[in-house]
């Protein structure tokens, strides 16, 4: 049911490049947990943004994108439902992307004279089709951040030291996640463990 006195205005933004054979009924399967969290039928019901300037949830076949610029009122409860809706994601998407999740607090006046705090949130989620496509997403905009930030006082050339060693903790993390799939792989010959495949491939620029 639509949350009409919901504590939080969520959006939802990002964009995910999916596979070029997935179709929309496969997509609306996937996005299930946030169209039905909006009290939809359906991922066409649930499409539309609250606010009509924002395009909302939309499929671009050609392109084979998911656009997500999406506000629905709700509770904490939506993280549950975004955690499910990223973790269906995973099987339909070519490469790593990141989904902004934001929580407004409907009940915070910032021109009030500040009786209390607002509750505002944020969470970034990632999707890809395996934890080296996420680690990349991950690793270029921690980097980004990083370099944003200390350009004011740096010039971008010095920096390369800086971007160096967030690549090497990125790599020990991938390694150490790589081994404890190779822990849980059975022996040769008897067939892998799920999920080991996703140990083979290092993310780009982790040296």
């Amino acid at each position: 049911m639509p949350r009409y006195n919901a504590a939080f205005e969520i959006h939802v933004h990002g964009e995910v490049m999916l596979r070029p054979e997935v179709t929309f009924e496969q997509l609306q399967e996937a996005l299930k947990p946030i169209w039905k969290y909006a009290g939809a039928r359906s991922l066409t019901d649930a499409a539309t943004s609250t606010y009509e300037e924002e395009p909302g949830l939309r499929f671009d076949p050609k392109e084979h994108m998911l656009q997500m610029c999406w506000t629905v009122p709700g509770e904490d409860d939506f993280r549950q439902a975004a955690d499910d809706m990223c973790m269906n994601l995973n099987e339909l998407t070519s490469k790593g992307a990141a989904i902004e999740v934001t929580f407004y607090d409907v009940e915070f006046d910032e021109e009030e004279d500040g009786d209390g705090d607002s509750r505002d949130d944020f969470v970034m989620l990632f999707v890809g089709p395996d934890p080296a496509a996420i680690m990349q997403v991950q690793r270029d905009l921690l980097v980004q951040d990083v370099v944003n930030m200390m350009e004011r006082h740096f010039d971008g050339a010095e920096l390369a030291g800086v971007v160096a060693e967030i690549d090497k903790l990125f790599g020990q993390r991938f390694d150490a996640l790589v081994n404890s799939l190779e822990v849980g792989r059975a022996p040769r010959g008897t067939g892998g463990a799920p999920g080991a495949g996703h140990g083979g491939r290092r993310p780009r620029h982790l040296h």
